[in-house]
């Protein structure tokens, strides 16, 4: 009983959550358009694909990790979720590239090390799926590889959120 609420309420946790980032893409491009309007569509594009992919898709199109045959909630779910991490895992190089057009070496130095973490935990999380090498020790914890590879993909974004809110205090400030 406490696994169909827990995952009934991620699902629905999922759906809300993939709807507050597609709020927030206006403010993502209008903040990043004044550099280039080309790397503030493709950051758009990044959080959208994540926030409609892997947030609001898989949410609404759960899958039966029981079941062995693909339905079309288990294709919808994959595709997104794909297309969703995708998105999350090239946010911080398009960061690393807008912030090297404006010039700010310290914000382009912080995303690349953000950008290498979280490559680096998504191929762990990616072995862990491998049936081959899933069975040594750390990749056969599947939900832990997950959340550590989350974790650092999130950091990214949090970051930039957190850089937003200081850059707009200390305009009001001027």
């Amino acid at each position: 009983m406490w696994k169909v609420l827990f995952v009934g309420r991620f699902l629905v946790w999922s759906v809300v959550s993939g709807v507050f980032f597609v709020l927030a893409l206006p403010a993502i491009y209008q903040t990043c358009a004044k550099t280039s309007r080309t790397l503030a569509i493709w950051l758009t594009l990044a959080i959208g694909l994540y926030g409609i992919g892997d947030c609001i898709f898989t949410g609404l199109f759960s899958i039966d990790t029981e079941q062995a045959t693909w339905t079309f909630s288990t294709w919808v779910h994959n595709i997104g979720s794909g297309l969703g991490y995708m998105g999350f895992l090239l946010f911080p190089l398009f960061l690393i590239l807008l912030y090297q057009k404006q010039g700010r070496g310290t914000h382009m130095k912080i995303y690349m090390v953000l950008f290498i973490i979280s490559l680096i935990s998504a191929g762990i999380y990616g072995l862990a799926r491998v049936p081959a090498v899933n069975d040594l020790p750390i990749l056969d914890k599947i939900g832990f590889c997950q959340r550590i590879s989350f974790f650092f993909n999130y950091l990214p974004i949090v970051v930039f959120a957190i850089d937003q809110i200081k850059h707009r205090n200390k305009e009001r400030l001027r």
